[in-house]
């Protein structure tokens, strides 16, 4: 009798959890099938809605109908009404989305970028302007700025600063000097290094190939882990890739989507040397957009007494103070808030034979660094 009542009482509770799990659950998933269906329906709404300004406004093309100040106060409040589960940046990746897809309805926006396909500039291209948009890769700074300005493409994207190497890519502020274009948005991506290739391990590296940038963002990481291999800077991070999968035994430092492209297996994850690594961007297009409320303004300014824009002839005296009295006049004039103020390299004309070479302070930018040892991905 204690047997059959033993054996009876432990087969109860296997039966009952079991059944009341399966009604919650199909109760759980009924739910969201039926929010799933209003999500669907919304959204449709919302395009519908967003083809009837476009009406009312007559624009005849997706370049006059886009406002980004617009999306910047759409997303500035999707942030504010967050209350979670969802991070604030799933959020603003999700509305961003809904909104570059509703943009695109007629045609979608063509934006160049300095490529190849797999850059970290193509990734700042669909942060900011979502998926939906026709990706245009061109192979130079210049090539950007002329797609924008002959209407090839309604914007260019092209990167400006790190925040740990500094200038990107000295040609994007030079072109601002002969271009009409305007800068109408700013883009800040953070910035994973991985290193990738074909082989199994690091073993079986013999050079690692990156952007000088990029090599130089993971030079301490390298030193210690891959102290004997040959470092060799190309182009791009994608050509890097592409190296990397068509070379045998060589690695590259790039981004994930990089990876994706070019079929390559992840070695290590995030082996950059700052915690804070991250890229600025700045979007050009050919006119101003109205303030969103919360906006930055880029001064590109010259010291007076030069040749031309960073010349300083033979001789002439040093102005080490013209960028803080710019800088003040823009605080106390115009009421903006400096940020930061990064330096052009003087452009001088060549040194005579028998001249000295002038002797500039050193200015220290960083202190001692942390090395992360890196996260080697399992297989």
């Amino acid at each position: 009798m204690r047997k059959r009542q033993k054996k009876s009482a432990a087969k109860a509770p296997r039966k009952t959890p079991a059944k009341t799990d399966d009604t919650a659950l199909q109760g759980l998933r009924g739910k969201i099938d039926t929010l799933d269906a209003q999500l669907g329906e919304l959204i449709s709404q919302r395009a519908r809605y967003a083809k009837e300004i476009g009406v009312l406004k007559g624009v005849t093309s997706t370049v006059e109908f886009y406002r980004p100040e617009r999306e910047a106060q759409v997303l500035r409040r999707v942030v504010e009404r967050n209350k979670g589960p969802l991070r604030d940046e799933e959020m603003v990746r999700l509305f961003r989305e809904m909104m570059s897809a509703c943009l695109a309805q007629e045609e979608p926006l063509k934006v160049a970028y300095l490529g190849p396909e797999g850059t970290f500039t193509q990734s700042a291209v669909l942060k900011h302007f979502g998926h939906s948009v026709h990706a245009l890769s061109v192979p130079t700074i210049d090539e950007v700025f002329h797609e924008v300005e002959a209407g090839t493409a309604d914007f260019g994207v092209a990167p400006i600063e790190n925040s740990s190497e500094g200038t990107v890519n000295i040609h994007t502020l030079d072109m601002f000097l002969i271009s009409p274009l305007k800068v109408c948005g700013e883009i800040e991506l953070r910035i994973h290094q991985h290193l990738m290739g074909r082989m199994a391990d690091i073993k079986g590296i013999k050079r690692v190939c990156s952007h000088p940038q990029s090599l130089a963002q993971c030079k301490a990481w390298l030193a210690e882990n891959l102290p004997d291999v040959e470092l060799v800077p190309v182009a791009s991070n994608a050509e890097a890739a592409r190296r990397a999968r068509d070379e045998d035994g060589t690695a590259a430092l790039a981004g994930e989507a990089a990876s994706k492209v070019y079929g390559l297996r992840i070695l290590f994850q995030m082996v950059e040397d700052r915690d804070d690594n991250s890229t600025r961007f700045v979007v050009v297009g050919r006119k101003l957009f109205p303030p969103s409320g919360n906006d930055k303004t880029s001064l590109l300014v010259s010291a007076s007494g030069t040749k031309g824009p960073g010349v300083r002839p033979a001789g002439a005296p040093r102005r080490q103070h013209d960028a803080h009295r710019v800088a003040t006049v823009a605080q106390a004039q115009m009421g903006l808030r400096v940020l930061r103020g990064p330096r052009r390299p003087r452009r001088r004309p060549a040194r005579p034979q028998g001249t000295r070479e002038d002797q500039s302070p050193g200015i220290p930018i960083q202190g001692a660094r942390r090395v992360p040892q890196g996260r080697p991905v399992g297989r």
